[in-house]
């Protein structure tokens, strides 16, 4: 009998990455036709200048996407990250143009503000026990109420003009903000491949319970999967702070929804144990194209946020038809 659940279990797995590995390639699928008919209908769209502003404003969102990635793959949600880059992006513009730190100071100061709130978030879900949906919603509203009070909900400048380099910049022809979408999508890939923690939220995500009783520190293990996440709001807050060299109060409302949009549409499943960084680059750079491209044929954002929620309510329909049908070939 163990022999034959464990073959099962065996099964269920191999068949759960098959079924991440068809999401991933149907959003590459979708990506490569939405980019071509954009191409032909929006001749504006295949230009040096918007490609260039395609990446940049995709890397935002990518980098983030990074980090929610990891969150949802133990299972948990990270509805505090629009909020969170927000208050990275104003706290850090203010040290440079209140303090005098230097452009690298205070980016750094950003990702310590991004990474205290995450952990906040993983501590009030580890420790205090709360769902990550209440948990990370709260902070979503704690945040955007920070950034209005620090900032009186006036936007802030005075960042040194080198700032700006982390937005705007480029080397070798290269886009500053495409070469972080790699370094971050790269050290990503390691973590959950090749790192105790990657294997962990995995683990967890399949099943919290067991991981528990294996002897898998699981409050440790999802504390940090809360600050990595945090970390990378505070930079992706701080790339579209440089981009325009000032910190806007309002910035970031709703962005959840794209980044959440991006990791789901790659192929990692909300209910845990699936996810990788490759789909959701997918994901990230699919939404960006698809509000590009509306953008392009005078799509107004209201019509964006009704097709990107249906796209959200299409990519979890999926998975759990997937997760149905694979649980019924694996008991089979």
């Amino acid at each position: 009998m163990s022999e034959q659940t464990n073959d099962r279990g065996v099964l269920g797995g191999l068949l759960d990455r098959a079924s991440g590995a068809v999401s991933q390639v149907a959003a590459a699928g979708a990506l490569i036709v939405v980019f071509v008919v954009l191409s032909i209908v929006a001749p504006s769209f295949l230009t040096a200048d918007n490609l260039f502003n395609l990446g940049s404003q995709t890397s935002v969102n990518a980098v983030m996407a990074v980090g929610v990635t990891l969150v949802i793959i133990t299972g948990g949600i990270d509805l505090s990250v629009g909020s969170v880059a927000a208050l990275s992006g104003v706290i850090g513009v203010m040290l440079m143009a209140n303090y005098g730190f230097n452009p690298l100071l205070g980016i750094l100061g950003g990702l310590v503000i991004g990474a205290v709130a995450g952990l906040i978030n993983g501590l009030l879900v580890s420790v205090v026990g709360l769902p990550p949906f209440i948990a990370t919603l709260g902070m979503l509203s704690v945040g955007r109420g920070l950034v209005l009070i620090v900032t009186g909900a006036v936007a802030v400048f005075g960042a040194p003009e080198s700032f700006r380099l982390l937005g705007q910049g480029v080397i070798n022809s290269i886009p500053i903000p495409i070469v972080l979408i790699v370094l971050v999508a790269v050290a990503g890939h390691l973590v959950l491949t090749r790192t105790r923690l990657g294997r962990y939220a995995y683990v967890m995500g399949s099943n919290m319970e067991a991981a528990r009783l294996s002897g898998v520190p699981v409050k440790k293990h999802t504390t940090a999967v809360y600050v990595l996440s945090g970390a990378l709001a505070g930079l992706g807050g701080m790339i579209a702070a440089s981009r325009i060299n000032s910190g806007q109060p309002n910035f970031g409302e709703g962005l959840e929804l794209d980044v959440i949009a991006a990791v789901v549409i790659g192929g990692a499943s909300l209910f845990g144990g699936r996810g990788t960084v490759l789909g959701s680059l997918i994901g990230a750079f699919l939404v960006a194209v698809i509000r590009n491209g509306a953008v392009q044929l005078d799509i107004g954002t209201f019509y964006q946020n009704v097709l990107i929620g249906v796209i959200i309510w299409l990519a979890v329909w999926w998975d759990r038809y997937q997760r149905r049908k694979l649980a019924g070939d694996a008991g089979g």
